[in-house]
């Protein structure tokens, strides 16, 4: 199986960037993990937000087959504990999933097309955070299930 985190633009501040490179090395070989980041969308501040919204949903489905199970990260969607998303990594895993592809939106979300899309819709949190600190906090929790599956001491309920 594997595991895209697929996201809309470059994350340009050093610090998190930083620390996404403390956590992406520890996550396992084996989970096939990658960050994908999609170049933003060219004249974008010509764009309203519906009209930029459908243009980034066109660069996100040329990342995704119609076989892929796709999970948007989303302020309104479903919340894990650690443990809880964990065990659905370790369901996938164990399912025909080939890819998952875990999306994250630009400043205005998701478009419709984007929403029809997806399998499933996740919270990290009720709060809304920048999409670049949302891949940092999303990776992290990447390798934290990792842990929880391998029976690692990092996690602590």
């Amino acid at each position: 199986m594997r595991i895209n985190l697929i996201c809309i633009g470059k994350t340009d501040d050093k610090e998190i960037v930083s620390l996404m490179k403390y956590y992406l090395p520890r996550i396992p070989k084996h989970w096939n993990f990658e960050l994908m980041e999609i170049p933003d969308v060219k004249n974008a501040k010509n764009l309203n937000p519906e009209q930029l919204k459908k243009e980034e949903a066109k660069l996100f489905q040329n990342n995704i087959d119609a076989s892929d199970l796709v999970i948007i990260l989303d302020e309104k969607g479903r919340q894990f504990t650690s443990r809880e998303f964990s065990e659905k990594i370790d369901f996938w895993m164990g399912s025909s999933v080939k890819k998952i592809h875990f999306l994250v939106g630009g400043a205005y979300g998701f478009s419709e097309e984007i929403y029809s899309r997806a399998n499933e819709k996740i919270a990290l949190s009720k709060m809304t955070f920048t999409h670049q600190m949302i891949r940092l906090f999303f990776v992290e929790q990447i390798y934290r299930a990792a842990t929880i599956l391998q029976g690692k001491p990092y996690h602590n309920d």
